[in-house]
This record gives structure tokens, C-alpha cells and sequence, in this order.
């Protein structure tokens, strides 16, 4: 029997299947990522932009079309994180424009809504680039188009099958379109994750789904707390507080006993809880990058974070872990009493005129960034893209008219964005640092008293002009701009290049800094990470500088995790 006609409540069932679909394949799709720096993975950001809208769509209960479409885009939109999630809410965007005032949805609608589904998604991307998942988007915009001009067909089923083959032979074609995907033989990521969702709206419609149930944990960021560990101990033996979610390769309950086993042995306030394929991760140790480490070789790591604790905090977070251990609050009423707390105790900061924002990972590079003058530093970056929901966060802690904002990454760039446009009450800037170095020289060079388009004009003139490079490790066996890769070798990055790769991590360094000098370069900034030590980066930079007789080398603790170093060259 044809099917000519979709409700709100089989719509909310196709959304659902389709966002469980994704979420159960977001490591295949993890795996898929050609690049093997350690990242927030495709599959992982996408999973945690969908999941953010499917809690909110789960949560209704005999929806209208244009309740389901506010939860739709509303939850997608605030919940973007990295490139393919923003990507991927803005095709959510444009399609729930064409359903709103409507009680059931026919081929046109549905054709309609997939074409400015796809519309949308490539306004938003100022650069876009084929073999992406914009490639596979207009693939089904195109069938869709023809089949409403060119086809007799009411049955919204055939419709499907016929617009999501076309878009199965477009994902089947991006190896083409970009090389690097032919080189390693995968298809684009961000299109195989779209496919993944398609594929499981349209067998919900075909009545190939019965479970529609939402896991409210998952997708969410993990509560700075150290919820659950019910400790006692209140002196602060281990320096840093680390936590992160690790998204599981294997089985939960073995990770969970080796890990903790592990973490127990180089920290203390152990927390290691696991929930099918997600483990929530708190320690207290002296050295996060062998946490780090050793979480790596369970699977893809997310929502990662590093204190330097202060005994108010410490107190705090056993206060706080009693009550959810006792079952006297859950850990959903904790976090929004703090929420609730600090916003009636923190005294709102008087309105001024410029404020600024950065996204940065590590207690030394957050220091920088708030002494450069930055108000508010969301803690974040590579393996932990910060949500829209965040960035709208901080917009908001920021009491200025003007609000200038650094994501250091390329990967946060659109995320920005989007909490720009969402944004009514003050003027949004978008910096597009891609670094952290970038980010730094676009501060410095912030004049006061010049009118915000001339200093976003110079900010990014100048963050353009420093030389940049970062060292991390490899997470995957590869081959790529030439070079060999093994999981484990250190990788010298710049924003274009693999430039060095090497099983030696200083010798991997000076390999890149050789390749960022040239004959006008005067000043390199070495910032160093959680796992360096700071006689290994001072030995570095005298080694440079023994090499260099013009060159000075200025060594930093940043603190970020990793990765060993970031550098910069002016």
C-alpha cells in the first residue's frame, strides 16, 4: 500500500530512527576521518549535534508539525558542534522551513524541503567544497527536484528510495571529487554520516523500526564535578583535575576495570563509570597526558577537560558528589543548582563597550588568553569542539556591546558563527583564528580605540601573517602529503601540511620549526603541553636558538592536551 502523506508523529519517528541510526555508527564514521590527528571526530560531533535535537523531539508527546520543527531546528542549532554538525543542523534548518504550518507532509513538501534543505546547508559554509556531505546533500536536492517536475509519483516511499539512491551514488562518487579520499579509499565522512541518518528515517517509515526510545546521557557534556566519586579526601595531592568521555572501540565493562586499575595507580579520586559505549572519566593526577594516553587506546575521546585545583573547588566537587551518590540529587538537579548558584552569587559586571571570548584547552593558555584581556574562556578545542550551545553560553556572560570571538580551530569557526546569528542583543565579531597562535597575535594586535571593523580588519591581516605549527601524535596508520604514518609517530602539522614525522619528539619539533624559519624570522613562541616538561621545551629552544644566532625563542607553558606544542613564528 503506497504511503502519500507523513504526519508529525510518523516524521518524529523517522527523526528518531534516523538520529539512533547515527549515534550506533558515529565510530565506523569516526574511522572513516582521513586526517589522523587526534580530532573531534565526525561521527562524534555529528552524533552530539543530532542527539541534542532528538532529546528534545523524544520529549514530545503528540507533536504538532511546527512543535517538531522548533525542536528540530532548535535543538540541531544549539547543539552543533565542529564542521559536520553545524553542517548538519543547518540542513535540518532548511528543511523544517518548508513543513511549518502544516498538519501532514506530501512529495512536493517533502521535495520542497529537501531542496532547501541543501540550500541552506551551502549558505552557510562560506567556502564550500565538493565531495563533502554538501555534495551529497545537493545530489538528493536534485533527484528530489526532477522527480516533483518530471516523475508521477504520490507514494512518498518510492520518493525516498529514489532521492536517497541518488544520494548513495554521490557518497560512492567523493573519492572523486577530492583526493585524499581516494587515497586513503573512503568515502567523505560527513556524507556517509548524513547517508547513516537517511538510512534510518526511511525504515522507520517502512515500519523496519520499532524502538524510538533516546539516551538523555548521551551527546551531553560531561558536569566539571567528578560526579559520583564520593570521596573523602580533601587534600589536594595530585595537581590537575582531568575529565573527559571516552567513546568506546570495545566492550564498557572491560574498559572500565583496566582503566580505572590504571588510573589508580597514577592519581587518585578515581571516577570511571561506564554506559554501553561511552565512559565518563575524573581523576586527579600530575600528569594528564598519560590519562590521556592510555584513554586513547580504548577509543576516540570527547568533552575533555584539565583543572588546576584549588582547594574551594575540591571541596565543591565532594559536596556535590555526596548528593548524587547518596540519591539526594541527580546529577541533572546538581548541575543546574551550580548553574542557578553561580549566576545569583557572580554580581553581573558592568556593561562595557568591547569584550572578548576564546576557546582554548589548558591552564596555561587560559591564563594567556585572560591576561591579554579575554573575558571568557570557553575550555575547548581540538578532540573537544565546543557546541554553539556554549559559545551562546559565554555571549552571554559577556556584559559588552561588542563581543570580538577567537575559536583557535578550524573546526570551531562555524559553530562561532552560528551563535552569531543567534545572537540579538550585541554585535558579534568572528575572528577566524585557526590556532592558538593565530589567536594570540590577533589579541596582541587589538588596538583600543579603534572602531571594531578596523580591529577585526587587523586582527585577521595580522593573525594571517604569524607562521604556525602544532605537534601531535597519530592516532591511525596513514599515508598522506608523501609521508608514512603509524599510530604513534609524532606528527608536525601547519595549517596546510604534514610537515614532519618522526618516532622522536624533539627531533619531530626542530624538523617543523626548521620548515617554519625563514630569513626574516626573529621571535618563535614555544607553547608547551600537559605531557611536556618544561626542561624538555627549554632544551629545545636552546637548541633553535644555538641553530639560529638572530632568533630568540620564548618558551610558554600552555598546559593543552595532546598536543606537545604549539608554535609560532614572527
Amino acid at each position: 500500500m503506497s504511503v502519500k502523506t507523513i504526519d508529525a508523529q510518523m516524521l518524529q519517528k523517522m527523526f528518531l530512527a534516523g538520529a539512533r541510526g547515527l549515534e550506533a555508527k558515529k565510530e565506523y564514521i569516526n574511522e572513516l576521518n582521513v586526517f589522523p590527528v587526534p580530532d573531534g571526530d565526525t561521527g562524534t560531533n555529528m552524533t552530539m549535534t543530532i542527539m541534542s535535537a532528538a532529546r528534545e523531539v523524544s520529549a514530545l508527546e503528540n507533536p504538532t508539525m511546527d512543535q517538531l520543527a522548533k525542536a528540530i531546528s532548535s535543538g540541531s542549532l544549539r547543539g552543533a558542534r565542529g564542521n559536520s554538525g553545524v553542517i548538519l543542523s543547518q540542513i535540518f534548518r532548511g528543511f523544517v522551513k518548508e513543513i511549518k504550518g502544516l498538519e501532514e507532509i506530501d512529495v512536493t513538501v517533502l521535495g520542497n524541503g529537501i531542496n532547501h534543505a541543501a540550500e541552506t546547508a551551502y549558505k552557510a559554509v562560506m567556502k564550500p567544497k565538493e565531495g563533502t556531505i554538501l555534495t551529497v546533500a545537493k545530489a538528493g536536492a536534485d533527484q528530489a527536484m526532477d522527480l516533483l517536475v518530471n516523475a508521477d509519483t504520490e507514494d512518498i516511499e518510492e520518493f525516498c528510495d529514489s532521492v536517497a539512491a541518488q544520494m548513495e551514488d554521490a557518497l560512492l562518487k567523493t573519492p572523486e571529487l577530492l583526493p585524499v579520499l581516494k587515497q586513503a579509499g573512503v568515502v567523505d565522512s560527513g556524507g556517509e554520516g548524513l547517508m547513516t541518518f537517511i538510512r534510518g528515517a526511511i525504515d522507520a517509515l517502512k515500519g523496519k523500526v520499532s524502538d524510538f526510545t533516546i539516551d538523555t546521557e548521551t551527546g551531553t557534556r560531561t558536569i566539571s564535578m567528578g560526579a559520583g566519586s564520593g570521596t573523602e579526601e580533601v587534600d589536594i595531592k595530585f595537581g590537575y583535575c582531568t575529565e573527559f568521555i571516552i567513546m568506546l572501540d570495545r566492550g564498557g565493562d572491560v574498559v572500565e576495570a583496566q582503566l580505572k586499575e590504571y588510573l589508580q595507580k597514577i592519581g587518585d579520586c578515581v571516577v570511571v563509570v561506564a554506559d554501553d559505549d561511552i565512559v565518563k572519566v575524573h581523576v586527579h593526577t600530575n600528569d594528564p597526558g598519560m590519562a590521556i594516553q592510555k584513554a586513547l587506546s580504548y577509543g576516540s575521546l570527547t568533552s575533555m577537560k584539565i583543572d588546576n585545583m584549588r582547594e574551594e573547588h575540591h571541596e565543591k566537587v565532594i559536596r556535590d558528589s555526596a548528593k548524587i551518590s547518596s540519591g539526594e540529587m541527580s546529577e541533572e538537579d546538581v548541575a543546574a543548582e551550580n548553574k542557578k548558584a553561580e549566576k545569583t552569587t557572580e554580581p553581573q559586571a558592568p556593561r562595557k563597550e568591547t569584550g572578548f571570548i576564546a576557546v582554548a584547552a589548558g591552564d596555561g593558555l587560559v591564563d594567556i588568553f585572560k591576561d591579554l584581556g579575554v573575558d571568557y574562556v570557553i575550555e575547548g578545542g581540538q578532540t573537544m569542539n565546543p557546541s554553539t550551545e556554549d559559545i551562546l553560553e559565554a555571549i552571554e556572560k559577556v556584559n559588552a556591546d561588542t563581543i570580538f570571538i577567537l575559536p583557535n580551530n578550524g573546526n570551531i569557526i562555524l559553530a562561532a558563527n552560528q551563535a552569531k546569528d543567534l545572537t540579538e542583543d550585541k554585535e558579534i565579531i568572528v575572528i577566524p583564528s585557526k590556532n592558538i597562535p593565530q589567536g594570540i597575535t590577533a589579541l596582541v594586535s587589538y588596538v583600543s580605540g579603534q572602531s571594531a571593523a578596523d580591529n577585526a580588519q587587523s586582527m585577521e591581516e595580522e593573525m594571517n601573517l604569524v607562521k604556525s605549527g602544532q605537534v601531535t601524535y597519530a592516532v591511525r596508520d596513514t599515508n598522506m602529503d608523501g609521508k608514512e604514518i603509524k599510530q604513534g609517530d609524532f606528527m608536525g602539522l601547519t595549517d596546510k601540511t604534514i610537515q614532519a614525522v618522526g618516532q622522536d619528539l624533539a627531533e619531530t619539533t626542530k624538523e617543523l620549526m626548521e620548515a617554519l624559519i625563514d630569513e626574516d624570522s626573529e621571535l618563535i613562541s614555544l607553547y608547551y603541553g600537559a605531557e611536556t616538561t618544561e626542561e624538555e621545551a627549554e632544551k629545545l629552544a636552546q637548541e633553535i636558538e644555538a641553530a639560529h644566532e638572530d632568533l630568540e625563542v620564548e618558551v610558554q607553558y600552555g598546559g593543552q592536551p595532546v598536543y606537545s606544542y604549539f608554535i609560532s613564528v614572527e
